[in-house]
């Protein structure tokens, strides 16, 4: 059967056809009479190299005469005879440069031009990783940044950089702590379990995500990744330009690595000229949380205290294990006789009083600075750059830092005539510190009463009985051990440090001008190293030791104790090791006698081998302070603690490796008429160990092909106005294969079964024989304009991606040897747009105005037909896999009022027709009784930019925006289910809940009602969780009442929001002023970060980075002050 054609491909070739079949107009011929007089001269860049395809107008009255440099950037223009050669414009343009302007002077014939870089254009040329593209035979999409342009006082790293500056990228920040890193998407999902973050590339050589971060983990929306990224390590003070590859014609070329996109970090090179120091210094000041910021909406010890008074008069029941603290405490001791009337009116007192700052004490103002020292130089022959960095970033949070040190070092030299060697070289060490996740002290500082002390009167420490981590065998709510956070703090951490370094050659051979060979290599190592420290004073440990600290654990079976003596020391270690050796071919000719038909080829084969080795142990019995020992104990010794021993029985270590060997093949082919269109065509093959026997026999080629037509030289000479018009398109497929699948059982050897005395062995993976490669098509189109000589800049990209065979994970039966089977099951469709627009509404000698602003849309959407056991909590946070919805879509409970007689929540639950829901499954149910509430990724996102300048002093600042997707609120009843406890603070919310008949028709918040009202034991469980109920045939889809109201509709709002993300004052030195100073450059700057943010109104107390899906809180993005210095010896 004949294949059909992809309509998107048909009209996009259709238009390239119709485009191609106009005649290459002029805006005036050339005069070619034997009297004709000719003009002539060349064009150059600032390095002395040729530019080929610059145009050069030359104008008298309304005569216009135009040409382009050939391929040595040469031009001749013959002008009529008898043409006067005085008072002649002669105006030279190239895309990425800076018009400039000649007048002819009589007896003159010969005019050269050197233009200079102009960053308000279009860009010179953009740059792939394999190759440099020149902008006018650019076909793909590709946005393209300057770092000194987006780079602003204050960013420490580069996805800071880029936030609001790349249409069709979407920048999803969850804490705004230090060292967090951002999730980004470009262009949607195009996984479902696979890495969903763009691939990093630097100077050509694409890098690896640390392996401490797991898939599952990237692609949590809660998770927040203090290890970060592949280009965490960089400086970014290093980084030249930033180009991101956004369609198929630019990512094809990395394979099946680059469906979501690609990020080339190009890192500075040294210019031609005598040697050069630069200096740049950043100090920055950041405010921690104060109670009285408008995101936190947490009541004082007073309003704590009455709430707990109403509590009483409501004789509300606590319960049973409840610390005993602050009013309710005072008030228990009093009622049991341990206190007089008069103690308990003045313990009462003490703790309306109290107020404790739990956010001054758990969190701090940060003073932080970074430091870049570079040296850069050379001469024709040879250049280079150097640098070093250090970076040191204190957290807002107690014992949460970030330091970096940093090295860089590029050298470019001519060994020969046509030999040409470039020597790379990036180091960094980091070095990071924060607490466990188990003390949480910003969730602490939300959800402890403020009417708890921290100190005693003498300045010690006040404790007081909790619970506080779920550790131990065989231990409740009801074990309670002395507790205070800050006394947490004292006795834990957690440890982070990696180091790595990349080392890459590239030696290029020339031949002439039309072929050049490069080879390279690179050699990349990464070593990372995390601890985690429990010390014996902590409540950690004493709940596992069963015992107070000072007391000794009770020995048998009944004392429970897991760890006798000592702390918890857990640590880790991973190694990465990753060689690549890359041979390429390049071929660019221009033909025919005008030279117009321009001919590149690219033919490459690219080898790369990765080795990752690591580790991790979990001890018991160390003492940190006692000269790092562990605790000495005989056999006898710990038989007497059999809890500790059967611990210690089961404890091993865990080691792994993996060896990854990929082999691949590329071509790069592109066909250029002048300026007026260009073709090209991009096809790869991958083979790898990781793709399993099976799917390398399906061979699956990735492959694009694009093409560009340029309106302003087909149509648009004669009009000065436009100074460019290009038209883009492009077309491509991308695979995906997931590692560890082949059509063969997989068996993982293990140790000595003692039992049996036998070796014994697990199954690892089942048989997958029908396995199929994951496919995404994409097609674009796209223009690029700009108007006034480049004063105004209009970008337009429209894309459409189809992944076909998305891999799922589906749950199998246990009794196979696996929970799960990677299978193709599902399909994945993204679509959207984006605008970008640039103007220049004044630019003098003086002063200069610069507006920017993009605007980008995406939608997706998802079919799948495998089965996936999801659980509740998985609909209600937004990652689970749903038929016809997008990524990140949650469900909420329908919240239909409060209950007139007694203030609680009521649902439509389906309780009066429960038999419509017997026999479906958990997805179906979740559709029928909850509503969709959206999705929690936005779908539209953008930025606005401006600059203003005066003389030497400039004004800039960037607002960011995301629209469209949803958050849910923080949980306002998740400790109702067990009482209310005197430790926790509540939200002020409370204080508008339900009291008595009448007050539903203006609140939504629901009453408290005490653990022995009878409605409580009513609502304590949902009828579908009931123990009694006779349910048949489906699952439970809600706990308790309580939790469906904090996980209903009526607390979903919307996440939208506008920021001012950044402002900066600079003022620069001019040369006159540098004349008595030993500088050649001074630049002076302060900055203002993340000064306010427009939300809605109904995200009361919270800031649109947080949100209620997660356990732990995360920290709201904090507003900063930084002062910068930059000089140059």
């Amino acid at each position: 059967m004949r294949k059909s054609v992809h309509p998107k491909v048909f009209v996009g070739s259709l238009l390239m056809s119709a485009a191609l079949s106009f005649a290459l107009p002029s805006s005036a011929q050339q005069p070619t009479g034997p009297d004709a007089r000719q003009l002539s001269g060349m064009v150059f860049n600032k390095q002395g190299e040729p530019l080929v395809g610059a145009y050069v107008r030359v104008k008298h009255g309304k005569k216009t005469w135009t040409v382009q440099t050939d391929e040595t950037g040469k031009y001749v223009i013959n002008l009529p005879a008898g043409q006067s050669l005085a008072g002649l414009n002669v105006a030279v343009s190239y895309i990425g440069m800076q018009r400039q302007v000649k007048t002819t002077k009589t007896g003159v014939m010969h005019y050269d031009f050197m233009l200079e870089d102009n960053s308000k254009s279009l860009g010179e040329a953009v740059v792939t990783g394999y190759g440099t593209i020149s902008t006018r035979e650019k076909t793909s999409a590709i946005t393209s940044l300057k770092m000194d342009e987006i780079l602003m006082p204050g960013m420490t790293s580069l996805e800071q950089a880029l936030e609001g500056r790349v249409p069709d990228m979407v920048f999803m920040q969850n804490s705004g702590e230090v060292g967090a890193t951002a999730r980004m998407r470009i262009r949607g999902t195009s996984t479902l379990i696979g890495n969903r973050e763009p691939l990093w590339v630097l100077d050509g050589i694409p890098l690896s995500d640390p392996v401490d971060v797991t898939n599952e983990q990237l692609n949590d929306p809660d998770y927040i990744n203090y290890i970060g990224n592949a280009i965490s390590g960089l400086n970014p003070q290093d980084i030249e330009r930033v180009d991101v590859l956004k369609d198929a014609a630019a990512t094809a070329l990395y394979g099946t690595r680059a469906a979501n996109g690609v990020i080339v970090v190009t890192t500075k090179k040294g210019d031609p000229g005598p040697p050069r120091i630069t200096y740049n210094a950043q100090f920055k000041y950041t405010a921690r949380p104060r109670y009285t910021d408008s995101n936190i909406n947490l009541m004082n010890s007073q309003e704590r205290v009455r709430f707990g008074q109403d509590l009483v008069n409501l004789h509300y029941t606590f319960p049973n294990h409840m610390t005993m603290v602050g009013y309710e405490g005072a008030y228990h001791r009093y009622v049991t006789g341990q206190i007089d009337y008069d103690t308990f009116v003045a313990q009462a007192r003490q703790a309306e009083t109290a107020n404790t700052d739990w956010f001054g004490l758990l969190t701090h103002d940060t003073f932080n600075h970074n430091h870049t020292i570079a040296l850069s130089g050379g001469s024709e022959t040879a250049r280079y750059y150097a640098s070093l960095g250090y970076n040191k970033e204190e957290g807002v949070q107690l014992r949460h830092r970030n330091d970096r040190y940093t090295a860089s070092l590029n050298m470019q030299t001519r060994i020969a005539k046509v030999i040409q060697a470039n020597v790379r070289l990036n180091a960094n060490v980091q070095k990071k510190e924060q607490l466990p996740g188990e003390i949480d002290p910003l969730g602490y500082a939300y959800g402890t009463t403020r009417a708890l002390p921290a100190f005693n009167n003498d300045g010690s420490y006040y404790y007081y009985q909790r619970h506080a981590y779920n550790v131990g065998t065989d231990k409740d709510g009801q074990y309670k051990y002395r507790y205070n956070i800050l006394n947490e703090i004292d006795n834990t951490e957690k440890n982070y440090s990696s180091n790595g370094v990349m080392a890459a050659l590239d030696l290029t051979y020339r031949f002439r001008q039309l072929l050049d060979f490069t080879l390279t290599t690179s050699y990349q190592r990464n070593t990372s190293d995390n601890d985690t420290w429990f010390g014996e004073k902590s409540n950690y440990v004493a709940q596992l030791r069963n015992s107070e600290y000072g007391v000794d654990p009770i020995p048998g079976q009944y004392g429970k104790s897991d760890l006798p003596y000592g702390g918890v020391y857990n640590s880790g270690r991973n190694v990465n090791e990753n060689f690549t050796l890359r041979a390429q071919a390049n071929l660019r000719h221009a033909l025919g006698a005008a030279k117009k038909h321009l001919v590149s080829a690219s033919l490459g084969y690219e080898m790369n081998m990765s080795n990752t080795d690591g580790f991790s142990t979990n001890t018991r019995g160390f003492y940190k302070d006692r000269g790092l020992k562990y605790v000495h104990m005989t056999a006898e010794e710990v038989q007497k603690f059999p809890y500790y021993a059967k611990w210690l029985a089961s404890n091993t270590p865990s080691i792994k490796a993996d060896k990854t060997h990929r082999l691949s093949g590329y071509a790069i082919f592109s066909y250029s008429y002048g300026s007026l269109f260009s073709l090209s065509a991009n096809t790869r093959f991958d083979a790898s160990n990781k793709f399993g026997s099976r799917s390398n026999e399906k061979f699956l080629p990735v492959w694009s092909a694009s093409g560009m037509l340029n309106l302003k030289e087909l149509a648009l000479r004669p009009y000065d106005v436009v100074s460019d018009f290009r038209f883009r398109t492009s077309y491509g497929k991308t695979g995906n294969m997931v590692d560890n699948q082949t059509p063969n059982l997989l068996l993982r050897q293990e140790s000595v079964d003692t039992y049996y005395g036998e070796n014994t062995a697990k199954v690892f993976a089942l048989p997958n024989p029908n396995l199929r490669w994951e496919q995404t098509d994409q097609f674009n189109a796209g223009f690029d304009m700009a108007l006034f000589d480049y004063r105004l800049s209009l970008g337009f990209d429209g894309y459409y991606k189809h992944t076909r065979d998305a891999f799922n994970n589906t749950p199998v039966s246990s009794i196979n040897g696996v929970d799960n089977y990677v299978m193709n099951g599902s399909d994945l469709y993204n679509s959207g747009f984006s605008i970008n627009l640039t103007a220049y509404p004044i630019k003098t000698r003086d002063w200069s105005w610069m507006l920017s602003a993009n605007y980008s849309v995406v939608y997706n959407r998802i079919e799948t037909k495998s089965i996936n056991d999801y659980t509740l909590n998985d609909y209600l946070n937004g990652t689970a896999v749903i038929d016809g919805q997008s990524i990140g879509t949650f469900y909420s409970y329908r919240f239909l009022g409060l209950d007139p007689s007694n203030g609680l929540p009521l649902f439509d639950d389906y309780k009066d027709r429960q038999h419509l829901l017997e026999g479906k499954t958990l997805d179906r149910i979740m559709q029928l009784v909850m509503a969709r509430s959206g999705s929690r990724e936005p779908n539209f996102s953008g930025s606005f930019y401006t600059t203003l300048r005066y003389k030497q002093m400039s004004l800039a600042a960037s607002f960011n925006y995301a629209l469209g997707n949803k958050i849910r609120k923080f949980a306002l009843y998740k400790d109702i289910l067990d009482g209310v406890s005197s430790e926790n603070n509540v939200r002020k919310e409370f204080v508008d809940r339900w009291r008595r008949p009448g007050d539903e028709r203006h609140t939504d918040y629901p009453s408290l009602i005490s653990p022995s009202d009878p409605e409580y034991q009513r609502n304590r469980y949902h009828w579908s969780n009931s123990s009694n109920s006779d349910l048949k045939g489906f699952k439970s889809f809600a706990d308790n009442y309580w939790s469906m109201y904090d996980n209903a509709d009526v607390r979903v709002v919307s996440g939208s929001y506008l920021r001012l993300s950044n402002v900066t004052f600079r003022y620069q030195f001019s040369q006159r002023q540098l004349k008595k100073m030993p500088f050649s450059n001074l630049a002076l700057d302060f900055s203002v970060t993340n000064l306010f943010t427009l939300k809605s109104s109904e995200l009361k107390g919270q800031d649109p980075t947080q949100n209620g899906f997660s356990i732990q809180t995360a920290l709201s993005l904090r507003p900063s002050y930084t002062l910068g210095l930059r000089i140059t010896f």
